[in-house]
């Protein structure tokens, strides 16, 4: 059972079995329903995946949670941080819905790719392998293989710093950089996430996997990824304000550059791929002035 506001979108997915505004050109499970009615999508769920932009996480949550049966898992599908309390997402399900088994899956997972049958690999995240185990069968299908890992912290910051680098990665395809200056940028950017992530209590390792060297190479890699597209279109020049209008989905990594930047200020780190591309989403420099902010220090070294 789909929930989705839009009871247009609901009913399309449950009469003709596609959603043309999200998925256009593919066939869903005929066995899939939608409503637009949270508590009928929620009520009688054995396993509950959120899959909000971080924005609205907390509100539908909150909204769910009177008709959310005891005990039952509550996963997280969304990539970000959120703003005010810094808070990742799993930390936000156990605020609001207390006493639930909370996961995260994340990884490189492009949704037409799987949609076309390919083969790709994802992690459920959570600190109580058992249920991590419990959800790996539900979720595994075909050649979509999921892995295990109770680094929470690291797999949820590794998913939602990967956008904002990601947003860099896109500006210098949009200004038209060569390789050289990409693979700079996304080997730097894993630096920083990862140097955060172990600030705040995750693995290293796990940024060497799937939710993080993974993710990170899909989303800036991609011409799907929605955080590389703002990117490009900022290094062509346009405004972030149209370039948003004319998106159906969110790009988290906007709002997380400015997240990021105060856990850096709060664990004293500095994060220049990310204060940059915050300067840019608020129009303090343009993308163009932003690779040259993107150059390390002299005496900065490698690894790290």
């Amino acid at each position: 059972m789909l929930w989705a506001r839009n009871p247009e979108v609901a009913a399309t997915i449950t009469n003709e079995h596609t959603n043309p505004a999200y998925l256009p050109g593919f066939d869903l499970a005929p066995e899939l329903s939608a409503t637009a009615d949270l508590e009928e999508a929620v009520s009688d769920a054995d396993l509950l995946v959120i899959g909000v932009p971080t924005s609205g996480f907390r509100r539908v949550l909150e909204d769910a949670s009177d008709w959310i049966r005891p005990w039952i898992p509550v996963v997280s599908l969304s990539k970000g941080l959120e703003s005010g309390s810094l808070l990742r997402m799993t930390e936000v399900i156990k605020q609001v819905v207390p006493g639930h088994p909370v996961a995260a899956l994340t990884g490189p997972n492009i949704a037409r790719e799987i949609m076309y049958g390919q083969a790709a690999a994802a992690v459920i995240a959570t600190e109580d392998l058992e249920v991590a185990c419990a959800i790996q069968k539900v979720v595994t299908r075909g050649v979509f293989r999921v892995y295990l890992n109770d680094d929470v912290v690291g797999c949820e910051m590794g998913g939602a710093l990967k956008n904002v680098i990601a947003i860099a990665a896109g500006i210098g395809e949009g200004l038209g950089v060569g390789d050289n200056t990409r693979a700079a940028v996304m080997s730097r950017g894993l630096a920083e996430l990862t140097r955060l992530g172990v600030a705040m209590g995750a693995q290293p390792a796990t940024f060497a996997g799937l939710a993080g060297m993974g993710d990170l190479i899909a989303t800036c890699m991609s011409p799907h990824s929605r955080n590389r597209a703002v990117g490009e279109q900022l290094g062509k020049g346009r405004r972030l304000e149209d370039i948003l209008a004319e998106m159906h989905m969110v790009a988290e990594g906007v709002q997380t550059a400015t997240v990021a930047l105060e856990l850096a200020e709060r664990h004293n780190l500095d994060l220049p791929i990310c204060a940059m591309i915050n300067k840019v989403v608020k129009g303090e420099i343009q993308p163009p002035d932003s690779y040259w902010g993107l150059t390390p220090a002299g005496h900065e070294a490698e690894p790290g």
